[in-house]
């Protein structure tokens, strides 16, 4: 195998072997390349044009189960690849077994592109990458019924890219392409939550667990939330989100159904000892599964892209009678379990998104101009075990009490639970969301840019960025889309990108990767 998608990549380099840190074995892996290749076929199919609906489903299905974290499944892997080459025969009938082959639908070895020119391979890894992470959020969209056809296109045009022999100045674009088609699909995804769930509003969530049967349920799918929250209304159960479902709770639809009562555990890392003997059923909807453990393996459900071996599946008649007869079976804790955050904090506050933010732009911006507020910080991107995330947390700790904290995705357990106050009646640290909800960061940026007549870069705003997967690859290849300058990027700079193609980005960008929390505030600050 060679994968060096993640931040967590053995010795920051790749990993080879029989199996890689993530838990994926070597087969596992070679098979997500074998997807991965197919998908570049089918794309080729086509000739790069947006495909049939099926075509174009099994485009993003396939993308997003390549994902770190999402698919542990031979089995599942081997079907999704026969059903997209069935879709290529369906796109050209015949072509597949012709005696001269023009190479119009062929599959894409990609040790071809793990063997290729370094900075040649960097730059379509940023492609790959970015393309698996935008293909969640489509994902997402695509189950509340929205769609978008540049979205969609841009996937068959972007694979085909993957698979030709150019140069980087051919490639550089794609990359920065995929950023520009990336900030549709987080509109579109925003959009589709709304207009189906609500505006979220802020909202204080506990960290308890009352006594009684209960189910945690894990991932970004807000559609299985509310399928779950239907079919347990009135049965006794009551709801947990775990990691990056936390933002859950501002959705004034979701917020009606009494029984999703808190939020259990913190970021995915952390599963495997948060969940050891947990007396109650865990549905994963999306990615951040880890390798289960057999002390709890009894009682993990899976559903939509996400699967992993012997695990009970829940399909799409997202029929989640197994689930919520196990819930029932474990019968939960026999009294209320108090837990904490990694800071001791009791509850955590989410819910701020670009609609709240916006709706008070104009105590922000005079508080500004007050001089109350001095400095925005975004704090946010993805969790995980390596060390030296504690970097953000200290980092937050040591803001000055006249700055704000946006942030999202699970990178804020880090911080979330600590009490830092309040400017002008606005709480310090504002959640705005799931790692998609980096639309509304952008949206509250452009918004102040306005508001005081200049651009993004000369804001009193910095953003402070953690990465483990794809989906942060497509959201930083939308901010340098939007020439978003001095972006302060950690634990670690990723492995999939060159040193020539770094020096592009440190040149044009000013990325600097993190160094301590007190020597970066000082370079912010001054």
């Amino acid at each position: 195998m060679f994968c060096f998608q993640c931040e967590q990549t053995a010795g920051c380099a790749s990993c080879t072997g029989g199996a890689g840190v993530c838990g994926k074995t070597a087969d596992t892996s070679n098979l997500q390349d074998d997807l991965t290749g197919a998908l570049i076929g089918l794309a080729r199919a086509y000739d790069g044009k947006l495909g049939s609906e099926k075509a174009t489903r099994l485009i993003i299905d396939g993308l997003f189960t390549t994902v770190t974290n999402v698919s542990f499944n031979d089995k599942t892997l081997n079907e999704l690849i026969a059903e997209v080459e069935a879709a290529k025969e369906a796109a050209v009938p015949g072509c597949s077994g012709c005696g001269s082959v023009c190479g119009r639908n062929d599959n894409y070895d990609l040790t071809k592109l793990w063997d290729d020119n370094e900075d040649i391979r960097s730059l379509k890894s940023l492609i790959l990458f970015g393309l698996r992470g935008m293909a969640a959020y489509a994902y997402h969209a695509m189950v509340l019924g929205y769609t978008d056809e540049e979205v969609n296109g841009f996937f068959y045009k972007a694979l085909c890219v993957i698979g030709e022999d150019l140069g980087m100045e051919d490639l550089l674009p794609v990359v920065l392409e995929v950023g520009e088609v990336n900030l549709k699909c987080m509109a579109l995804l925003d959009k589709a939550n709304t207009e189906t769930y609500g505006t979220p509003v802020p909202t204080t969530v506990p960290m308890k667990v009352e006594k009684g049967p209960f189910i945690v349920i894990s991932g970004h799918d807000l559609y299985d939330l509310k399928q779950l929250l239907e079919q347990t209304k009135g049965k006794g159960i009551n709801i947990y989100t775990h990691g990056e479902m936390l933002p859950a709770h501002g959705y004034p639809l979701l917020k009606e159904y009494e029984h999703l009562k808190g939020n259990f555990g913190t970021a995915w890392q952390n599963q495997q000892k948060e969940f050891d003997n947990l007396p109650g059923a865990i549905l994963f909807t999306t990615n951040c599964l880890m390798p289960v453990k057999s002390s709890y393996a009894d009682r993990v459900f899976t559903t939509e892209v996400v699967s992993y071996p012997e695990l009970v599946h829940i399909g799409e008649d997202k029929n989640f009678t197994p689930v919520i007869e196990k819930a029932l079976a474990l019968g939960g804790f026999a009294e209320d379990q108090e837990y904490t955050g990694i800071n001791g904090g009791t509850e955590l506050t989410t819910g701020f998104g670009h609609g709240t933010v916006l709706s008070v732009a104009d105590k922000v911006i005079d508080a500004v101009k007050a001089g109350a507020i001095k400095h925005f910080f975004l704090v946010g991107g993805c969790d995980g075990a390596k060390p030296g995330r504690n970097y953000y947390t200290d980092f937050v700790s040591q803001t000055p009490e006249d700055t704000i904290i946006l942030t999202l995705a699970c990178g804020k357990f880090r911080f979330n639970d600590l009490n830092i106050g309040e400017i002008g009646g606005l709480p310090r640290i504002m959640d705005m969301g799931q790692c998609n909800d980096a639309y509304s960061a952008i949206r509250v940026a452009v918004a102040l840019a306005e508001a005081f007549e200049c651009g993004v870069n000369d804001l009193p705003l910095s953003m402070v960025l953690s990465w483990y997967e794809q989906k942060a690859v497509c959201i930083l290849l939308t901010l340098l889309h939007l020439g978003i300058k001095n972006i302060y990027l950690g634990p670690s700079l990723p492995a999939f990108v060159s040193p020539n193609v770094l020096n592009f980005l440190v040149e044009n960008f000013n990325i600097s990767p993190i160094s301590t929390p007190e020597e970066d505030l000082k370079k912010i600050l001054g």
